[in-house]
């Protein structure tokens, strides 16, 4: 089961704790206990990749309480636990490769400690970082450690704040669930993805940034009321003061903070409460504008974009019209009039003096404001400017002045604007009695009724959104606050005696009409003695009213004059409220300056020592206007870089090799070891230990006559494998080690596959991982064709596929990859005992337990692959099942046993049963009441199994998902053409060599251009066909397919400036990609560009002439039929003219060419990250930001090598999109061997859940031990054509049609079913649900089980043998086909239970068919239904089989297997081949020194060549034997990004719905081939090593085949050089350069050794030991 528990707020419950443990073994465990449930779980953290791990088992994860949890983790003994964190609550975690980071807080303060309705608000006062090292040995750059460790010093404590229960990132209260926020107000989003991903989103916080608090307000020592100021700051424009300044590419201001006033008055749990809410907004200027930080001059220069400053503009406040417009509906439910326009009032407070620097910025302003008026597309939305030059209005005028002016600017504005006003009740009782809008969700109980909305916001500006804007907004928001607390009857005027009761007050729920204020003179209140209801009697005309009067003037401190309002005012609810806005504006300038509030005095006017704090922040002042501009200097552009890694944007740049999706190690437990491993200690637990985390220092000895060891895995869920990893583990002598290793994986044991073959493993030192990548099986004929062109020329050494892999070969992805075999071999047979390590199995599975619920990534996956691939009709195709369903779904079915029904006309019908009310115990023999096998069982007769009405998938029409792409498009149309193609697919490759002869026409030796190479790559892609089918189809046309390699077709300096383009316009295009799906953040739709990234649609057409100026693409013949209309035409913003859409570079060419220096400053957001020079030039070329969604540059001002660049990313994103099609092909496959018919998917969930109560009812009590996809199958079944697959026998129950089921072929008399069980558990024994075709005395076969722990069958178990032949005529329920209703009662199942139960893992099953010729069997009389012999079954006469004609062949069918038993919940045992005398003997003698230990081999010279990939190494004649050389490991990273994103990518964190990426699909992989040269200087290969990927600088050795002698010696480092990059503290982009990674480079990193006695070298061994 998953951890469940109540979403909804329980005062006086267990507060959240959190409890991290570190074991000794540094096995690291979260301990989570929410306060809003009674358990408790518990999530480990895988120590390889940094993955969490959460199954959702009780007993496993989830437990009672946090002690049963710990004893759980630490076998009882805490001893065990090197180190123990006690926190308050999760902020998030994230697995960085090498480490892991996670956030806890270990501090709260309830800042709000209950808000109207329940929900305490909390903020972070003490946080940490724990840090959490993995085994992972992927290489990671300095530069990319250093930005982990800056990430890990990101200050949260003070600044942060949260709530568990209610939804606070929206303006109170929020109709919204807690767990579905304002993505534009959480900071943790991408920290608190781990969680989601493991299904408990409830388990980290939901974190904003800015400022929680809230004062009590009191009288007679009462609290009257509170106020609460909530202050959350917009992530969409994160940074600091210089790096983030007014709009960005996502339509997001620097230092938005969105300020809420929340007043309530204070009453007791049970009673209505009262309250009312105010929204404002500050940040800075909504265009695109910059400042210029000189260290010489006072001021900052400010500029304005000269081109397009009002760009994302009319975004911004079409954001804010849709946040704040009240809705009609709402407001016609309180009689509210609906204004003509929604209000947005900017109060713009900058200065307006002539020759002040803030000018511009008014003026541009003024500008922005009537264009996005004047646009006329925010309909329904008014915006007005005010501007208020702040500080010269108090220089001239004076601060009470000042504030007086403010207050004449805003009444009008701000009574039109509103505030909300309600009553939460916590019964919904009341709620037909009361008029008004009602807003009620899980978060809390009860509901909130409505009385009046705010309708429009203000917002508050100056240049930074600080100081002035701070003053402001708290002035404007006191009016309001005055009115609130006297609309809800909190006194705050003098002469009402503050401290004494009030005559205002709220009367019972059903007479809520708004605040209640003091009856006029001669006024009475009474109420009505029958109805209760309150009227009103006027004394003074003797009438009556139900209306209640009122006096008092609303708003009406709005005309007061500063004194006057100070005079009348009471000031301490005053000076609360100025408390709240000091705290709130120095948490703001902290968070964007570095430093506290300035001008500050100000908010303390009405204080009585307003004069000694003024004088005291003169010098204040001084002091943090010094710490500013310090800060903004030296420190800016970290806290830049660690806001951007906390919030998951350009992770490409700070950490680009690190995988967003890690990896999953699938050998660990519950992954086994199927066969024994040999060791000499005798009592080894079969290689177990090998699998362990717990056993990483182990050092697993085998015999030594061992010459080949085999280990056979069995990984705990089918995926598809992409990695081995080995811990290197030996004694003193590191030969013992395997020098090489075979892998081989496959689904079962008999369908291994030969995926890597004698890979390499170097000596190293003990401890060192070793990663080896691997890829799925490659077919032979492709390996034979792909790199034929090779073959045609003479010299290939320094052929390098720069710009992108023209013979890529693809291997098979097998998603349900369960068995994987390892074959080592020692570098000397028979010299020393192997010894092995640590071994990991990484990989990448479908989320299978989400997909048969249908939810979260299972349902997206699902709806996807469904989406891009034309399910075939799998399920069962024969006439005998028609018309299935599934019965856990609904009431009423189909007829669906109607066919198998008719199937039966033609056959002889057997007699019924004599006894039809009885049926037989198979473990007793007793014949018992039929109903125990189904009627108990069955629902009531009232009862009925419901299912929600509607589609599942629902949901996901609301989840926002960017229009594939037409490259997407164009593959996947491709793709499905193809499926009717068969296989030789001889469609898409005949177009293909049409394409090429129509390049070619009669000269078939004639040359391409490159453009013609790579527009012919482009339709290749498009057609979706592999490197090899290319080549194919080349030489079928003797065609040579290296001609055709772009690579080969242009010069080498002209591709490196190529290639630098192409690795520009991939990162731009991942910025504005990322910018584009935060810019979708709180509008309905974001305008597409009208030309996309490549301008993919116009590629290969032709100018569409008529009013084109450019006439870029005019060489005849078009490949291509312009379809588009030619009247479209688009400026060009460098050269003016204008351009159709074919002679337009796309849009990653417009952000090549974006303008100068500043404007991509402003414009990139990123540019100024490099420290104190504030944007230089080489970050300003890359991370330049999206310019205008209209913009667009022609093909002659782009310049050819950036239009060549786009081809070459096109093509990236192409095969790309290939590997992701494979991927989704793979993953239906997968799915097609669990769930054939995924037509009726959407209904899974439910049947699940009802198939667990089912299961729950059959198995009385014990648990069900063999489900997909913890169980499987060992070994292949022989499956009749139209039959279900094998592995829905062990599917869930619920998955499926109802009258679906597996048989074997008819001839086949009997199979067997290895089924192996997730876990090691006790087996009580086995259910056979039956087939709905039911059975018949001719085909009920013999059952015969067996158990073992181990794959070899002659150690099984036996533990029964059943004949199940008198069935039919004993026992109704498993006569014949299912009757029509059937499907709503307990299936039909038989169950065989053991003697006593057995510790095992794998489970046997044999069914065979009876002999024909046999008699009749009694089933009382004739055998002992526990045991039975070969020769007690009777002859029966041979009857046809259900479903077939007379005389038919009968077969062997069954619908669902299930073993039950109890599971153990941890581990028995432990590996004691450590403990042996054996093992400790070979310890012991490991441990000594080895006889010859390595030494250097003096080089006399070094030559690099071919840019450091070939090191050449001359000798002296005079050098000893040569046995080996060292190589240190190179300093290089693999980055994720590559190309720029496809426009069908939706997340910005993973497109692959697998986790698989690129680099897992096509493995990067090294070589080092060493040549040596040999009398009569003869070169000749040595041998050719597969490099491991470890930890940079590892020393890795290897040894020569056999010793050598030579004076010359060859390393040449071959394999997919290009895929790799430098660190990023050591890229230099600031010119072009060479797209090779420098860290390469084979200088200083060979050394030959040969083998020498330490003892015969005396001092000289140290010196030149290796």
């Amino acid at each position: 089961m998953s951890a469940s528990f109540s979403s909804r707020s329980r005062q006086g419950g267990r507060d959240t704790s959190v409890l991290v443990v570190v074991l000794e073994s540094s096995e690291t465990y979260i301990v989570v206990s929410l306060s809003t449930g009674n358990d408790t779980q518990v999530i480990y953290i895988e120590p390889t990749t940094g993955l969490l791990s959460y199954n959702g088992h009780w007993g496993h994860d989830i437990f009672r309480s946090e002690e049963e949890a710990l004893n759980y983790i630490t076998d009882g003994s805490r001893l065990l636990c090197k180190e123990t964190i006690y926190a308050r609550a999760l902020l998030g975690y994230s697995a960085l490769g090498s480490l892991g980071l996670l956030l806890v807080a270990t501090e709260l303060a309830a800042t709000v400690p209950s808000l109207p309705g329940g929900g305490r608000v909390y903020t972070v006062t003490e946080s940490k970082w724990i840090k959490i090292p993995l085994q992972n040995p992927q290489p990671q750059g300095k530069g990319e450690l250093k930005n982990m460790m800056e990430l890990a010093e990101l200050d949260i404590d003070g600044k942060h704040f949260f709530c568990e229960t209610r939804d606070i990132s929206r303006p109170f209260p929020s109709r919204m669930s807690h767990q579905n926020p304002d993505d534009e107000f959480v900071w943790n989003g991408w920290f608190s993805k781990p969680f989601k991903d493991i299904g408990l989103p409830n388990h980290c916080v939901i974190l904003l940034q800015g400022f929680a608090e809230c004062r009590s307000l009191s009288g007679s020592g009462q609290p009257v009321g509170f106020v609460a100021l909530l202050a959350r700051r917009s992530r969409l424009h994160p940074g600091t003061r210089y790096l983030a300044r007014g709009l960005n590419a996502c339509s997001g201001t620097g230092n938005e903070v969105e300020c809420e006033q929340i007043v309530w008055v204070a009453k007791r749990a049970e009673e209505n409460v009262p309250f009312s809410t105010y929204v404002w907004r500050r940040g800075t200027i909504p265009i695109w504008w910059g400042a210029e930080l000189r260290l010489t001059a006072a001021e900052a220069e400010i500029y304005v974009s000269a081109h397009d400053p009002f760009k994302g503009s009319l975004q911004y406040f079409q954001r804010l019209s849709n946040r704040y417009g009240a809705r009609s509906s709402d407001l016609a439910l309180v009689n509210q009039k609906k204004t003509p326009s929604v209000p947005i009032v900017c109060v713009n407070l900058l200065r307006n003096e002539p020759k002040r620097s803030e000018v511009i910025l008014v003026n541009y302003f003024k500008k922005c404001v009537e264009f996005v008026n004047s646009t006329g597309k925010l309909r329904g939305t008014h915006i007005k400017l005010i501007n208020y030059d702040w500080h010269a209005t108090v220089k001239s005028r004076g601060e009470q002045q000042t504030i007086e002016g403010l207050w004449k600017l805003l009444k009008e504005r701000t009574i039109a604007i509103g505030f909300l006003e309600g009553m939460y009740s916590p019964s919904s009782l009341h709620l037909k009695e009361f008029k008004g809008a009602v807003v009620s969700n899980d978060d809390f109980e009860g509901a909130f009724c409505l009385r009046s909305f705010q309708n429009g916001v203000i917002r508050f500006n100056c240049a930074d959104s600080l100081d002035r804007t701070n003053a402001a907004s708290y002035f404007g928001s006191l009016q309001v606050f005055v009115e609130q607390c006297h609309r809800l009857g909190i006194p705050l005027d003098r002469d009402a005696a503050f401290g004494f009761p009030s005559t205002n007050r709220y009367t019972d729920f059903g007479n809520y009409r708004g605040y209640t204020s003091p009856l006029p003179s001669g006024w009475e209140e009474r109420s009505d003695a029958v109805t209760g209801k309150t009227f009103y009697i006027d004394h003074n005309t003797r009438t009556t009213t139900w209306e209640r009067p009122c006096q008092d003037n609303t708003w009406k401190r709005f005309d007061m004059t500063f004194d006057h309002f100070k005079s009348t005012t009471v000031s301490a609810p005053i000076n609360l409220l100025a408390d709240l806005f000091l705290l709130a504006g120095d948490i703001h300038a902290t968070l964007y300056t570095g430093s506290k509030a300035m001008h500050s005095q100000i908010l303390n006017i009405f204080g009585e020592d307003a004069g000694k704090f003024k004088q005291f922040s003169v010098a204040q002042n001084v002091k943090i206007t010094i710490q500013r501009r310090y800060k903004n200097v030296i420190v800016d552009s970290s806290r830049q870089k660690q806001l951007e890694m906390f919030l998951g944007i350009r992770l490409f740049k700070h950490l680009p090799s690190v995988a967003v999706d890690p990896l999953k190690v699938l050998s660990r437990p519950s992954g086994c070891i199927l066969k024994p491993v040999p060791s000499i200690a005798p009592t080894a637990n079969g290689g177990s230990g090998l699998l362990s985390f717990k056993n990483k220092d182990l050092i697993w000895v085998c015999p030594p006559a061992a010459d080949v060891v085999e280990v056979f895995i069995y990984l705990r869920e089918p995926c598809h494998v992409c990695q081995l990893l080995l811990t290197v583990s030996h004694g003193a002598e590191d030969a013992s080690y395997p020098a090489t290793v075979d892998v081989r994986t496959g689904s079962n044991l008999e369908g291994l596959k030969l995926v890597l073959e004698g890979a390499c493993i170097p000596q190293c030192s003990n401890g060192t991982n070793l990663l080896i990548p691997l890829s799925g099986k490659i077919d032979p004929e492709d390996f034979a064709i792909t790199g034929t062109s090779t073959r045609f020329l003479v010299e290939e050494n320094s052929y390098l596929p720069l710009l992108y892999d023209f013979e890529e070969l693809e291997g098979e992805l097998n998603f349900l990859t369960r068995v994987v075999a390892l074959t080592f071999y020692p570098a000397v047979p028979g010299r020393i005992p192997i010894t092995l390590g640590e071994i990991e199995i990484l990989g990448a599975s479908l989320p299978w337990s989400n997909i048969f619920n249908n939810k979260d990534s299972g349902a997206k996956f699902v709806k996807h692959v469904s989406e891009k691939t034309q399910w075939p009709d799998t399920s069962v195709a024969d006439s005998d099942m028609n018309g299935t369903s599934n019965p856990f779904l609904s009431d009423s079915y189909d007829d669906g046993v109607s066919a198998a029904s008719s199937l039966n006309n033609n056959v002889p019908q057997l007699s019924q049963p004599s006894v039809v009310t009885n049926w037989f115990d198979l473990l007793t023999g007793d014949v018992e009441s039929s109903q125990y096998l189904s009627q108990t069982e069955m629902p009531n007769a009232g009862e009925k199994i419901h299912s929600t009405s509607g589609d599942a998938l629902d949901f996901l029409d609301n989840f926002e998902t960017a229009p594939m792409s037409v490259a997407a498009s164009k593959v996947y149309a491709q793709s499905q053409d193809e499926n009717h193609e068969g296989p030789g697919r001889s469609g898409s490759t005949q177009k293909y060599i049409n394409l090429v002869k129509s390049h070619l026409g009669s000269q078939k030796d004639k040359k391409l251009s490159f453009l013609e190479a790579m527009k012919l790559e482009i339709e290749r892609l498009q057609l979706n066909l592999s490197a090899a089918e290319r080549d194919r189809a080349l030489v079928s046309i003797s065609t040579v397919p290296a001609t055709l390699d772009p690579n080969r077709l242009i010069q080498d300096s002209y591709m490196v400036k190529v290639c630098y383009f192409a690795k520009s316009l991939a990162l731009l295009g991942q910025v504005a990609y990322e910018d584009k799906i935060n810019a979708s953040i709180g509008l309905e739709c974001v305008d597409e560009n009208v030309i996309d990234f490549w301008n993919s649609s116009e590629l290969g057409r032709t100018c569409y002439g008529a009013m084109c100026e450019v006439r870029a693409e005019i060489q005849p013949p078009p490949t291509k039929a312009s379809s588009h209309d030619s009247s479209l035409l688009l400026v060009c913003f460098q050269c003016g003219r204008k351009a159709c859409k074919a002679c337009c570079a796309g849009k990653g060419a417009t952000l090549i060419k974006s303008s100068s220096y500043k404007e991509a400053k402003i414009y990139g957001g990123l540019a100024s990250q490099s420290g104190s020079d504030f944007g230089a030039q080489r970050e300003l070329d890359f991370y330049k930001s999206s310019t205008s969604s209209d913009e667009v540059v022609c093909k002659i001002c782009c310049g050819e090598v950036v239009l060549h660049a786009l081809y070459v990313d096109y093509i990236r994103v192409l095969s790309s999109l290939r590997r992701r099609n494979r991927e989704y092909d793979a993953a239906f496959k997968a799915l097609n061997q669990v769930i054939p018919d995924l037509k009726g998917f959407h209904g899974f969930s439910q049947g699940i859940d009802t198939g667990k109560k089912v299961l729950e009812k059959l198995l009385n009590g014990d648990e069900s031990l063999a489900e997909f996809p913890n169980a499987g199958i060992l070994h292949p079944v022989e499956t009749a054509v139209g039959s279900e697959p094998i592995m829905s026998l062990i599917a869930p129950l619920g998955i499926g049609a109802h009258h679906s089921f597996w048989r074997a072929p008819t001839g086949v008399s009997t199979v067997e079913f290895s089924v192996i069980l997730g876990n090691i558990a006790d087996v009580s024994g086995v259910a056979l649900l039956v087939s709905s075709c039911g059975y018949s005395s001719f085909d009920c076969p013999t059952v015969q089980i067996w158990a073992s722990n181990k794959i070899n069958r002659e150690e099984r178990s036996c533990m029964g043998k059943w004949d199940l032949q008198s069935l039919v005529s004993s026992s109704p329920q498993l006569y014949g086909p299912e009757k029509v209703g059937s499907e709503k009662s307990m299936p039909r199942h038989i169950k065989f239970l053991f003697r006593n139960s057995v510790r095992c893992r794998i489970i046997w099953i044999m069914l065979t068919l009876p002999q024909f010729g046999s008699r009749s069997l009694n089933l009382e009389e004739d055998y002992n239904l526990l045991s039975l012999d070969e020769s007690s079954f009777p002859e029966t006469k041979r009857r046809a089989s259900f479903g077939g004609s007379i005389g038919s062949q009968p077969f062997i069918h069954a619908k669902r297997l299930i073993v039950f038993g109890k599971p153990l919940r941890k581990e028995i045992g432990s590996d004691t081949s450590m403990q042996t005398p054996e093992n400790l003997k070979f310890r012991n003698l490991s441990d000594r020194s080895p006889q010859t230990n390595r030494f250097r081999v003096p080089v006399e010279a070094e030559r690099l060549m071919d840019m450091d990939l070939v090191l050449e190494q001359y000798l002296s004649p005079n050098v000893p034997l040569i046995v080996g050389f060292r190589l240190d490991a190179f300093n290089v990273i693999k980055p994720r990004i590559t190309h720029s994103p496809p426009s069908s990518d939706s997340s910005i964190w993973g497109s692959s719905l697998t986790c698989l990426e690129d680099r897992h699909i096509t493995p990067a992989v090294l070589h080092i081939q060493v040549s040596a040269y040999q009398e009569p200087r003869n070169l000749y290969i040595v041998g050719e090593y597969r490099l491991p990927e470890v930890k940079a600088g590892t020393a890795l050795y290897f040894d020569f085949p056999r010793p050598l002698q030579t004076q010359r010696l060859i390393f040449r480092l071959l394999g997919d050089v290009t895929t790799f990059a430098d660190d990023i503290a050591e890229q230099d982009d600031s010119e072009v350069r060479f797209p090779l990674a420098s860290g390469l480079s084979l200088s200083n990193r060979i050394k030959l050794y040969y083998h020498a006695d330490p003892s015969e070298l005396g001092k000289l061994a140290s010196l030149s030991a290796v």
